[in-house]
């Protein structure tokens, strides 16, 4: 008896590509919703219907609203769109006070308020998720510490402060007042305060004056 011929095999089902052309609008969605109702109201499902989007898509991309409020804050630093977050460069317009206050960026009170919210949403996931808080430091506060710690260091290599300076404490007190604003006073940084700060703590810590017209600024 004859044994059957054996079907050469077709060729292999490559499966279909995964198109992230609207990431940018889901993850947008996402910290509207996340803004809206905070973290512990807020759903995947949510994002889905504000984002018009299909529900199965946003599961496969995004298992948990943990890791889609993640990439949802990343692609708020890193492609800005008008009153979110931005790649933060850090100026430099030849002395330490003219690069801090040009780091403090004026926002309109709506987009303030939102920002805030969206904070506010991002601290109780980390209460929800503290294994998340290093992932969270990585996109948030080292970025803005990095800018702060190259005008520092800058400001040392001119000679307009001493080389003893504490660099990182330094950097960390703009990023600290902010999410101290946020967190206890639930009030968005305002630009007011931010230069209250670096003429009235900043400036004196590491032997400067603020020049007179200031408080005028």
């Amino acid at each position: 008896m004859t044994t059957p011929t054996a079907k050469p095999a077709g060729p292999s089902r490559v499966g279909r590509k995964r198109d992230h052309s609207r990431d940018p609008e889901i993850l947008e969605a996402a910290l509207d919703v996340l803004a809206e109702v905070g973290y512990e109201g807020m759903t995947v499902d949510m994002v889905a219907t504000r984002a018009k989007a299909g529900k199965a898509t946003l599961y496969r991309r995004w298992p948990s609203k943990a890791e889609l409020v993640i990439d949802a804050i990343a692609c708020m630093k890193q492609h800005p769109g008008p009153g979110q977050g931005q790649v933060f460069l850090p100026p430099d317009t030849g002395t330490l006070r003219g690069d801090l206050v040009a780091m403090v960026k004026p926002k309109a009170v709506s987009d303030s308020n939102r920002h805030l919210r969206i904070m506010l949403g991002v601290a109780s996931m980390i209460s929800a998720h503290p294994e998340l808080l290093e992932a969270i430091n990585d996109i948030m506060l080292r970025p803005r510490a990095s800018a702060y710690q190259t005008v520092f260091q800058r400001a040392i290599e001119r000679g307009e402060i001493e080389d003893g300076v504490d660099v990182e404490l330094m950097s960390s007190l703009g990023p600290a007042m902010g999410m101290f604003r946020a967190l206890y006073h639930q009030k968005a940084p305002s630009r007011e305060s931010m230069l209250r700060l670096i003429d009235h703590v900043i400036l004196p810590a590491v032997g400067l004056s603020a020049p007179v017209e200031s408080a005028h600024e």
